[in-house]
């Protein structure tokens, strides 16, 4: 105990010090998180005003910057729970499916007879065949289109069920299947929606599934849940089609085609191909932009397939109509003058330059594969948030001040080394929790409240056997000595046992639940840090420099 090595108390106060040094920063937070933001948008090239300027200039490069997030509860922001209609996909599988099996049905025309599809219901394809007693070709011929579902447990089924009702082919979707399309919807969707939320420049944002069909969108930051609504609820489907002909009411055309109004044209319906020319599938880019007229834009680029696809159809239609179409509207439908063989194009439309913007933003992420329907949605308001950190604030200050009281009143010398281990311990958990960019929650201020009653447990163990010690005659350093030592088994096992709660609150529980877990572990971790080897080190540079005779702990 007397001889506490000089290159252990130059390791442990080099640790320390970092963490006050990269602490720092959440004590100057605005200032820190404007210039953040400003040396980001110099990063991407952009050009700064004066006030991006002087936030840049308000925090020296060379300093840390990283700041500990704050949560939804904690800043305010936008909270939405949606449903994503998988079912929905259903239909458009049918629907690609359907040129196949055409052409299948075709190649046996001579035994099928003619082939007529038949319009009823959505989520099933029926072809109508001239020749009824060759069902069992048509039926083999659409066999010849599925293919196994493979799944955890090996080959469950085929993707789509065939069957014969009278003269009409019935294909459907199979169960196992609709189960996988589910899943690969919902993970799409994630995805998606992250993207689309990242291209806002949010901190933290947390998007996660919930049960089958829902996803937990929450966006600390953010002005309103309308706002993130708007950027996340639009299902930005792209496609460009090529127009047969230009109807003033969709009355006048005959069921089963596809008749979309235009955008920008009250009145005008236009009727287009069933398939897409090209798809917002093989966009590789969107930029909003301004056309020749000085309206507000967007360009758009096409990877080498969709580009290749685009340039073929725009020579060999050179005079026709070309719509581009979204979300169930023509957004425009200019007539090709020349081939475009770039593979890139602008979209304009009756758009703002705040819409351009968000339709690039959109058409990069890329489209849902699915409508979603909101079935809550909440705005936290910023003063909210604030009233939540001052809340969490006071709770953090009488926690502090409660427990270094109570340490200086029953170990008087002894409680004042632990009162400072505290204090290191409370910056080495901001420290680490700033440079992992976690997310601080009002759970989370729960966690660090918790962990300051609980850093003194360690040092409260040391000091009682260290008591124990000394009333068995023992000299002062060797009392001292033996409390660390004996203490050690204790403080290791209570510790360890509520690590593993944290880690088991974490891996299980989500949301606030995990700010809590996070919290609470790097707490444990960083308090048993400052009670073994932060206390201990004052304890001997105490001893060594006074060498008392007795001790009073």
């Amino acid at each position: 105990m007397l001889q506490f090595p000089a290159w252990k108390s130059v390791m442990i106060s080099l640790v320390c010090l970092a963490g006050i040094v990269f602490t720092l920063p959440n004590g100057f937070y605005n200032r820190v998180e404007q210039a953040n933001d400003a040396r980001i948008l110099l990063e991407q090239g952009q050009l700064l005003t004066p006030e991006e300027e002087a936030a840049v200039a308000g925090w020296p490069s060379w300093a840390p910057s990283g700041l500990v997030n704050l949560g939804l509860d904690l800043r305010g922001g936008a909270h939405l729970l949606v449903e994503v209609r998988v079912e929905d996909v259903y239909a458009e599988r049918l629907e690609g499916l359907w040129p196949d099996l055409r052409d299948a049905l075709r190649e046996r025309r001579d035994t099928v007879g003619t082939i007529r599809r038949v319009e009823r219901d959505p989520t099933e394809l029926r072809v109508r065949i001239g020749n009824p007693e060759a069902m069992q070709a048509a039926l083999e011929a659409a066999q010849g289109l599925t293919q196994p579902v493979v799944s955890l447990t090996g080959v469950t089924s085929r993707n789509y069920d065939v069957r014969a009702e009278g003269d009409e082919l019935v294909v459907v979707m199979s169960d196992a299947e609709k189960t996988a399309t589910d899943n690969r919807t919902m993970q799409q969707s994630l995805e998606i929606i992250r993207r689309r939320v990242d291209e806002t420049g949010t901190r933290e944002p947390t998007i996660q599934r919930q049960g089958t069909d829902r996803i937990l969108i929450q966006v600390p930051g953010i002005g309103s849940a309308e706002e993130l609504m708007a950027i996340i609820g639009q299902t930005a489907k792209l496609t460009f089609h090529e127009v047969e002909r230009r109807v003033s009411s969709a009355n006048e055309v005959a069921p089963g085609a596809i008749v979309l109004p235009s955008m920008d044209e009250q009145g005008i319906y236009y009727v287009l191909g069933r398939r897409p020319i090209v798809s917002g599938e093989d966009l590789v880019d969107a930029q909003p932009a301004f056309d020749q007229n000085g309206r507000p834009s967007v360009t758009f680029r096409f990877n080498p397939s969709g580009a290749r696809k685009f340039g073929e159809y725009t020579t060999n239609n050179v005079g026709r109509l070309f719509a581009t179409v979204l979300d169930g509207e023509v957004i425009t439908a200019p007539q090709i003058r020349e081939p475009i063989t770039g593979g890139s194009g602008q979209i304009t439309g009756n758009f703002n330059v705040e819409e351009s913007t968000r339709l690039a933003i959109l058409l990069r992420a890329g489209a849902l594969p699915a409508e979603i329907e909101v079935l809550e949605q909440r705005t936290v308001g910023p003063e909210l948030g604030q009233d939540s950190i001052d809340a969490g604030r006071i709770a953090c200050i009488v926690a502090f001040v409660a427990v270094m009281v109570f340490m200086v009143l029953s170990y008087g010398l002894f409680g004042i080394f632990a009162n400072i281990a505290l204090i290191l311990n409370v910056a080495l958990m901001f420290a680490i929790l700033s440079v992992m960019g976690a997310t601080l929650t009002l759970p989370g201020i729960a966690g660090i409240v918790l962990t300051i009653g609980m850093a003194v447990d360690a040092n409260v163990l040391v000091f009682e056997r260290i008591r124990e010690e000394l009333r068995t005659s023992k000299g002062p350093a060797r009392a001292i000595e033996l409390g660390y030592e004996k203490a050690l088994s204790a403080i290791t096992d209570a510790n360890i046992t509520t690590f593993i709660t944290a880690v088991i609150l974490f891996a299980m529980g989500s949301g606030p639940v995990r700010g809590f877990a996070v919290t609470l572990g790097i707490g444990i971790v960083t308090s048993v840090f400052s009670a073994i080897f932060v206390t201990r080190m004052l304890v001997a540079w105490w001893y060594g420099r006074t060498r008392p005779k007795t001790i009073e702990v």
